[in-house]
């Protein structure tokens, strides 16, 4: 968001300075510790003054200067304009005219199932910087006469891959594109047979999910933002648990994150090592890549979506700011490394508004760099976190949102839906735990509270855990085991979902004091959330005969009321939070 002009004091909150272009660089050049410190988000709404004052390592004439440049800056200096540099075109004559169009050496399966990842590998040039001197690309032709483009991607020591993704069976062809020669011009084909993959998840009736072959997909979401930046161990353990956990959506960084309870050091970046221990923005690691694949392929084993989160502001190496340059390549790098992955999801930002060097031009390039080269089209979204972006831009696909309010969450979703015409998930509600932040410490049973409202909202809520432990291993960062009490719940709602007409939940007009949603003249949810009533009075059409159940959301049971209802009738209500009632129509 732009920064609003005015004078940086040392009462100035800290967020206030950092979203001002000239304050967020004398921050970074006389002050690094305050921007690189993992508590960073935590104090951002205090003074700067005051963080200044409280910041080890800062002595007195030190904190003077930054807060006197701070001072001398111009109120009326411009703020960040989004624009970047058009990047220069590859070279024509990156090889020369000896080498033959298309000699490159071409290795692929002849043949694979509908939507499993088929991919070429060309052996070609590695002189220079292939990763930035080299650009490739190619055109899969299908069977019914239409094309699909697919960047291809350079993966270290002469090796250059082209991966698609096939969503019909039939004979397709392709045929490459690039400045280098050896590598232009080159043609395969491809036969792709009927197989039983279910495809990616797309949109549909408008407010829900599907998978591409028209089965009904439920996002049952959890965050687990750091988790591949762990040791090996660590990570299959997160497996473990998700293997027996009832998630089948996963949200996750691409790059490490520094943050309060995430101290660590990764053992792999996406990008080159230095010998200094830096890392150089032109070279990707591939080992890094390879890595992350390899856990993609295995949520997708458990069939588990992974909501890649390409961005996000709690760093400390430089990845959150990078120039546009290196932020476009690596956008175009991820697309085509990995939008051959049935199951990914893209989310360009966690909280984007914090990443104050960002701009709306910035995040609409890149949503145009996926759009023009994700082949399999996969859902697309940006997160918030106190500035919401504008939700009815085409190229989002579902709505991601964070709470708006310490205790109002999943209540929104009715507003949401309304006001931007598609699905909502709330990936973050607050996380069930102990730590000390407001958004880490609600129960089990406020979490399962907002799951249900949320969903006989019809939308849909994610889960995160944060209990405190020794060695710091909170889910929500780094996976590992879970310990909450909220897993068990989530799957009794999802069970009841599944027993709804249709699979999915729509709201239905209901009362002011409870939430209700189902199919009309069918089946009919009402849930009472803290609510304890003893009893409840339903007025329903006489002619329509209704099975009752009274469902306890905690304790997970479903009892039946004895004999069939209609018209104006009472069901006795044990008198507890966290009740719903059911009503079945007989036919």
């Amino acid at each position: 968001m732009p920064h609003a002009p005015g004078p940086l004091t040392p009462d100035t909150p800290l967020l206030e300075v950092l979203r001002s272009p000239a304050g967020d660089e004398v921050l970074r050049r006389l002050a690094p510790s305050v921007v690189e410190s993992p508590l960073l988000h935590t104090y951002q709404n205090h003074p700067v003054g005051l963080v200044l004052r409280t910041e080890e390592g800062l002595d007195e004439q030190a904190r003077r200067q930054v807060l006197q440049e701070l001072q001398d800056l111009d109120p009326a200096a411009p703020a960040l304009v989004g624009t970047a540099p058009a990047p220069a075109a590859p070279s024509r004559t990156y090889e020369g005219d000896d080498v033959a169009p298309g000699s490159a050496a071409v290795s692929a399966p002849g043949e694979v199932e509908v939507w499993q990842r088929f991919e070429v590998v060309l052996q070609g040039p590695s002189h220079g910087n292939p990763w930035t001197d080299v650009e490739l690309s190619a055109r899969f032709f299908g069977p019914a006469g239409d094309s699909r483009d697919v960047s291809g991607f350079y993966d270290g020591d002469g090796r250059y891959l082209l991966r698609f993704l096939p969503p019909e069976a039939g004979d397709w062809r392709f045929e490459t594109t690039s400045n280098a020669r050896s590598l232009d011009g080159v043609q395969g084909e491809l036969q792709v047979r009927p197989g039983s993959g279910r495809g990616p998840v797309r949109v549909a009736d408008q407010y829900h999910f599907r998978y591409a072959d028209g089965s009904r997909y439920l996002p049952i979401g959890t965050t687990c933002y750091a988790w591949t930046h762990q040791d090996e161990e660590l990570q299959d353990l997160t497996l473990q648990t998700l293997a027996a956990s009832p998630f089948n959506k996963i949200r996750m960084c691409v790059f490490p994150k520094s943050y309060t309870f995430n101290t660590n050091e990764p053992s792999r970046y996406p990008f080159a090592r230095e010998q200094d221990g830096g890392w150089d923005p032109t070279r990707f690691d591939p080992a890094y890549w390879a890595h992350l694949e390899r856990r993609i392929d295995q949520l997708d084993e458990l069939g588990i979506e992974a909501d890649l989160i390409l961005f996000h502001a709690y760093d400390r190496w430089g990845f959150s700011t990078m120039d546009a340059a290196t932020d476009d390549r690596y956008v175009r790098y991820a697309v085509a490394r990995l939008s051959s992955f049935r199951n990914v999801w893209w989310s360009l930002a966690n909280e984007f508004d914090l990443l104050h060097t960002k701009t709306e031009d910035d995040w609409e390039r890149w949503a145009g760099i996926i759009g023009r080269w994700d082949a399999s089209d996969h859902l697309r979204s940006i997160h918030n976190c106190r500035d919401v972006y504008d939700q009815s831009r085409p190229w989002i696909t579902h709505v991601s949102m964070q709470r708006t309010d310490v205790y109002r969450t999943a209540e929104n979703t009715t507003g949401w839906r309304a006001a931007w015409g598609k699905p909502v998930v709330v990936d973050e509600c607050a996380y069930e735990g102990d730590i000390d932040q407001g958004w880490g410490n609600i129960t089990g049973e406020e979490m399962v509270r907002r799951f249900w409202e949320g969903a006989l909202r019809g939308g849909y809520v994610g889960h995160g855990e944060t209990y405190l432990h020794p060695d710091e291993v909170l889910w929500w960062a780094k996976g590992g085991e879970l310990h909450g009490t909220s897993p068990d719940r989530i799957a009794f709602l999802t069970s009841i979902v599944e027993q709804v007409p249709g699979g999915v939940l729509e709201p239905l007009p209901g009362s002011w004091d409870a939430v209700s949603a189902g199919v009309p003249g069918e089946h009919q949810l009402v849930y009472f959330g803290n609510h304890r009533p003893r009893f409840r009075r339903f007025f329903l059409d006489p002619d329509t005969t209704w099975d009752v159940d009274v469902i306890d959301t905690w304790s997970m049971t479903v009892d039946t009321v004895p004999g069939p209802r209609s018209g104006r009738f009472v069901v006795d209500l044990p008198g507890r939070p966290y009740t719903a009632v059911r009503l079945r129509a007989r036919r």
